[in-house]
């Protein structure tokens, strides 16, 4: 998929009333690589102080076009997804976030698309929903559905991201200290460990076989390699080192008291 593809995505907010709102918004934006906002008649719109809320955005903050219409500020797309908090009367095509984002993408790629907000305590009416293709609903808590605008945009932005390939980023993998553990050493870890807690007395009132079986099963699953096979073997001799210091405190201890 194209990089530019994403460079195509236009947010569109509908009358926005607070440039805190706005700020988290183009945050948002900029946290998912969309760069092209469009504000129709927000009540202020303060570049100064969107960019002290969201720094380093000043691309998008001085790229942002504030227009006087809603149809103006659609005019140029081939594409329109609205957003709302619950399906309408009205039949209309509803989509999930995630259903909606590989159509996105691909329309994307024949010219501008726009995603349409409404303002924060109303939404988009009919007359904005009805020059929309679809209409987003993104699942939430029945309970509590209303979403703030920046998270909304976050939300939907980030399933246009992750359609767009741009999220494709490798994980970080944590890289092994040393190969494998063979199973000769896994069986002198697993000796090692059984020896100790012997020592304590663990296996008092529970089947040694049982907890033995089930310690290989989690050690199993880890995988370890030599390094961190050694680490647990380790732990087990130590319980008997333990032991043995304590017990060899005690005993001079004892032969001190004693005395002459």
């Amino acid at each position: 998929m194209s990089p530019s593809v994403l460079t195509n995505v236009v947010v569109v907010l509908d009358e926005p009333q607070n440039v805190v709102n706005i700020a988290g918004v183009v945050r948002a934006m900029k946290n998912m690589g969309l760069r092209r906002l469009r504000l129709v008649r927000p009540v202020e719109f303060d570049a100064w102080r969107i960019e002290g809320i969201a720094h380093r955005t000043e691309d998008v903050v001085e790229g942002a076009k504030i227009l006087d219409s809603l149809p103006a500020a659609l005019s140029d797309a081939v594409y329109v997804v609205g957003t709302t908090a619950r399906a309408r009367t009205a039949q209309r095509n509803y989509v999930r976030p995630r259903e909606a984002a590989p159509r996105i993408v691909e329309q994307a790629g024949q010219g501008v698309v726009a995603l349409l907000f409404g303002r924060e305590d109303r939404g988009l009416g009919n007359e904005a929903l009805d020059l929309c293709h679809s209409v987003a609903i993104i699942p939430t808590n029945p309970d509590y559905s209303s979403l703030n605008l920046a998270h909304s945009v976050l939300l939907m932005s980030y399933e246009v991201f992750l359609a767009s390939g741009e999220g494709e980023v490798q994980l970080p993998v944590g890289r092994r200290a040393t190969r494998p553990a063979t199973v000769q050493e896994l069986e002198n870890t697993f000796a090692a460990l059984e020896k100790g807690l012997h020592q304590i007395d663990f296996f008092k009132a529970r089947a040694p076989e049982s907890i033995l079986r089930t310690l290989r099963t989690l050690i199993a699953r880890a995988e370890p390699d030599l390094q961190e096979a050694g680490l647990l073997r380790a732990m087990g001799f130590e319980i008997g080192h333990y032991l043995d210091r304590v017990l060899g405190s005690e005993r001079r201890r004892g032969n001190e008291s004693d005395g002459p």
